[in-house]
């Protein structure tokens, strides 16, 4: 009698079996005859030293050709047991013994999350005070709304670890509003007394205070909604009004729990800004006062509660280059990858030495912040390069996360990043003695939540959308042994102004879904590579990693009106675009032929290093607008 079992036609089912799942055995005999028997032996070994065995008998299912075929069900098992079973049957010519197959209890996959969060530097440099010379509130305006909350937010569900990236320019422009008096030019106007307003400032309040969702921020205000509509239909704004406008505008960009209540700051202060939303109208000069003290003790506190969560192990913090460049193009723009029709090369910028700089220095920011070194770095729009990957490693970071698209186009041939066995695990990436791990984000499952789910009705609905795909097109696709990981990558911040409540009831059903759910594990990037053995997660080292070759020169962004695939073309190749790199480079240039160096001239290397960040050249060209680009162009 032969006996069969982990075939196409005798499998087991799952594969890959979660805690309190029922394991279904397919077991498959030949030849069809009377007086056979299939049953399975099992030793069940629990993490904590216990061990259990047992039989069970399998049940005839039917006959197929000349073969039968026979089932079994285990289970269920609790995470982290390993199950060893083997498959016997028995005829009148004898016994048949299986092989024994060991499987071990855990998730059918595990899921890196990042919420990247950036602001390009707004500070003008040649403005003569701190007062003012930030040219826009957004800063100040996210980190009230989104920085301190979406860690605050995590902490709620301690079952949740993730990752939170924020840049090194971004968290310098926080510490620049608390620790050295900085301030933006729309909290000048804020606190100067709206009587005492003049004729331009008056305008400036009444064409710069409604830029908010007016959705989700303006329009659920009743008071904000009487003056947006007041403005809309030009009617005169009395000084009341102008007061109450100053207000409104920063009330719509506190967090929700902020505006619904007190709540209490990891620093020990209390922030809330209900008062003022309970008030409605008629505040006063002081009401704006105390509005923005809450507001700075909201900044005080974001870098000492991310470093709390990060030392407790639920969240890693990670970086970026500090000005947020596109170190490929800093390293040579030669080598960009242009695909639109009608681009072209600007004269060539070729400075790795500035893209080892911007390296070392978010290193030695995040060690000074978080008081322990990097681990991992989410490069600047996801923008990689074979000859970029030493500068990380030299510096020590040990991860890089980038695009799918990437992976698709490396390699001599490119990788099949459609398969989940594919896509769903880190890699090791080589350039001469340097290695480092890679991972590879699902560009859909990302761009969903940043794209997608705000216009569901039902933010529950939508959070089981997001695990439901997860699980049809990832988890329950494996077809190996082999732990798995999907990273999700995306914006943390601007996403959450089109969604009602700023998110927080998708976020909360989102994480209370990955929370419950025994087939999916939540991880830090860090914490998948190291293992935690007090969560069950196996280390991942980089030896054991399979390799990426020939690392594709890309980005996380395909450029609009080019090849499908991602590419650089949305920060070079177009003539606006071309024309700030020959600038760049002229500027760079004249620091070498005057034997200047970042040692004997720190002022001019910093202000060059701002303007290496990616961010102006994104609003260069046509192919992005933003709406200022006066002010960018100036701040370039």
């Amino acid at each position: 009698m032969q006996l069969w079992h982990l075939t196409p036609d005798a499998p087991r089912l799952p594969h890959r079996v979660s805690p309190t799942e029922h394991v279904r055995l397919i077991i498959g005999t030949w030849p069809i005859e009377s007086g056979q028997s299939v049953w399975v032996t099992y030793y069940v070994e629990s993490p904590g030293g216990t061990s259990a065995e047992g039989r069970s008998e399998a049940v005839w299912q039917r006959n197929e050709g000349e073969n039968s075929y026979w089932q079994v069900e285990l289970g269920a098992f609790a995470q982290a047991e390993r199950v060893t079973y083997t498959v016997h049957s028995r005829s009148l010519a004898g016994e048949s013994n299986g092989t024994p197959v060991t499987f071990r209890v855990g998730p059918k996959l595990y899921l890196a999350l990042l919420w990247h969060q950036h602001q390009p530097m707004y500070k003008d440099t040649a403005h003569p005070v701190q007062a003012g010379s930030y040219i826009h509130p957004w800063v100040r305006f996210h980190a009230i709304r989104d920085y301190y909350s979406m860690a605050a937010l995590v902490a709620e569900h301690p079952d949740v670890h993730l990752t939170i990236n924020l840049t090194p320019v971004l968290l310098w422009q926080i510490e620049d509003y608390i620790e050295r008096s900085a301030t933006d030019r729309l909290l000048e106007l804020t606190l100067k007394p709206a009587e005492a307003l003049n004729r331009k400032e008056r305008e400036e309040v009444l064409s710069g205070y409604f830029d908010a969702d007016w959705h989700n921020q303006i329009f659920p205000h009743p008071r904000y909604k009487e003056l947006f509509a007041q403005r809309r239909e030009r009617h005169p704004f009395t000084v009341q009004d102008l007061r109450d406008l100053q207000m409104w505008f920063n009330l719509a960009w506190f967090g929700k729990e902020f505006r619904d209540g007190e709540v209490k700051l990891v620093t020990g202060e209390t922030a809330t800004a209900r008062r003022f939303i309970e008030q409605e109208r008629d505040f006063s000069v002081s009401d704006l006062e105390e509005m923005i003290a809450e507001q700075y003790k909201i900044m005080r506190a974001i870098i000492p509660l991310h470093r709390q969560l990060q030392e407790g192990g639920q969240i890693e913090i990670l970086t970026t280059p500090f000005y947020h460049p596109i170190l490929p193009l800093l390293i040579d723009t030669d080598h960009a990858t242009l695909d639109r029709p009608g681009a072209s090369y600007p004269h060539r910028f070729a400075y790795p030495e500035d893209a080892e700089s911007q390296v070392r220095l978010a290193a030695e920011d995040y060690r000074q912040r978080f008081g322990q070194p990097l681990r991992g770095m989410w490069p600047a729009e996801g923008a990689v390069s074979q000859s970029a990957l030493p500068l990380f490693v030299r510096h020590g970071v040990c991860w890089l996360a980038t695009d799918r698209g990437v992976l698709a186009r490396s390699g001599q041939w490119g990788y099949n990043a459609d398969d989940p066995n594919i896509l769903c695990q880190p890699y090791r990436a080589e350039e001469g003695e340097h290695a480092i791990a890679v991972f590879f984000r699902d560009t859909a499952l990302s761009d969903a939540i940043g794209f997608h789910y705000y216009g569901y009705t039902d933010y529950e609905q939508a959070a089981c959308d997001f695990v439901g795909k997860i699980k049809s097109r990832f988890a329950w696709q494996f077809t190996g042994e082999e732990d798995r990981v999907l990273t999700v990558v995306l914006d943390g911040e601007n996403a959450w102004g089109a969604y009602r409540d700023d998110a927080r009831p998708f976020l909360h059903a989102l994480y209370n879904l990955l929370e419950r759910d025994g087939e999916i594990q939540t991880v830090t990037f860090a914490e998948y590579l190291a293992g935690s053995p007090t969560r069950d997660v196996a280390a991942h080292p980089l030896e054991a990693q399979n390799q990426v070759y020939e690392l594709f020169t890309g980005s996380w962004i395909d450029e609009n009106g080019s090849a499908p695939g991602v590419d650089l073309g949305t920060w070079i190749g177009e003539d606006e675009e071309n024309r700030g790199w020959e600038l760049l480079g002229q500027a760079r240039d004249f620091l070498v032929k005057t034997g200047a160096a970042p040692d004997t001239a720190p002022a001019a290397f910093e202000t060059l290093y701002m303007a290496e960040g990616s961010d102006w050249f994104w609003w260069f060209g046509a192919d992005q607008d933003s709406g200022n680009d006066e002010e960018f162009d100036d701040l370039f």
